[in-house]
């Protein structure tokens, strides 16, 4: 990974922070303690009043997991880049004390999703896609059996966790996965209209407000539990069957 993978600006009180891993963002263990990397430099920057996570890839959010990382792994190996994606980025974004919009214009699934959702705001544009699709390939969406029911229900959460169908963002504004659909081309401006105005308020009154909302939304003891419910599946025969059908393109053999 180059450190342009991660990209960390600053611009009017407004933090960005930018995947830029072609073709479709995947995530590996170098991106994902790069991202933890930008959001803790956000929570000590003194310059920036809020952050906006995007990307700098056209038409792609973020893929999830590169999932050559799962295959012939041990529950230990893979149980270090869960911790990260799980519990660090949870950690980070709990200790940013300032607003975290997520600006998702194009595809976001598997651990795309948990980068979205762990920010405080998530703005689609038009174009923009969403999923869970870790069942088809023999893997568990388990952080989103977390926080998903409490979103949009536990009904509505079981059918999109597993179906692992695609969505598209009228649905998930809809269901109240995302806060607000914009214009594909006017995404980053709105992104920054809103960082804009987090950044505005109080410092002080902010860190206190954002600290007590998180106390009353927090999950972590489920991530723990998510991380452990992950890494016990991954290693079957069963997922690393499917892993290696969906890496070689072709319809597992279960």
């Amino acid at each position: 990974m180059s450190e342009s993978d991660v990209s960390y600006s600053v611009f009017a009180k407004v933090a960005h922070i930018a995947l830029n891993c072609p073709p479709v963002n995947a995530l590996r263990l170098e991106t994902i303690r790069a991202i933890i990397a930008a959001l803790r430099r956000a929570a000590a920057d003194d310059d920036a009043g809020a952050v906006v996570l995007a990307s700098a890839v056209p038409r792609r959010f973020c893929a999830g997991l590169d999932l050559t990382l799962l295959l012939g792994k041990s529950g230990g190996q893979v149980r270090e880049l869960l911790q990260a994606l799980y519990l660090d980025l949870h950690d980070a974004q709990c200790k940013l004390g300032k607003p975290s919009i997520a600006a998702v214009g194009g595809a976001a699934r598997g651990g795309g999703m948990t980068l979205a959702i762990s920010c405080d705001v998530i703005l689609a544009g038009q174009r923009a896609t969403f999923g869970y699709p870790e069942i088809n390939i023999g893997v568990l969406p388990a952080i989103h059996f977390a926080h998903l029911p409490h979103i949009v229900g536990r009904h509505r959460a079981f059918e999109l966790l597993f179906s692992g169908r695609t969505f598209g963002a009228q649905e998930a504004f809809d269901l109240g996965l995302v806060s607000k659909i914009v214009p594909d081309a006017q995404l980053d401006a709105e992104a920054d209209m809103l960082a804009a105005e987090f950044a505005a308020k109080s410092r002080t009154v902010m860190r206190a407000s954002r600290a007590a909302f998180m106390r009353q939304n927090d999950y972590r003891s489920s991530i723990a539990d998510a991380v452990e419910d992950f890494c016990d599946t991954v290693t079957t025969d069963a997922a690393q069957e499917g892993i290696r059908a969906f890496v070689e393109k072709r319809p597992p053999n279960w």
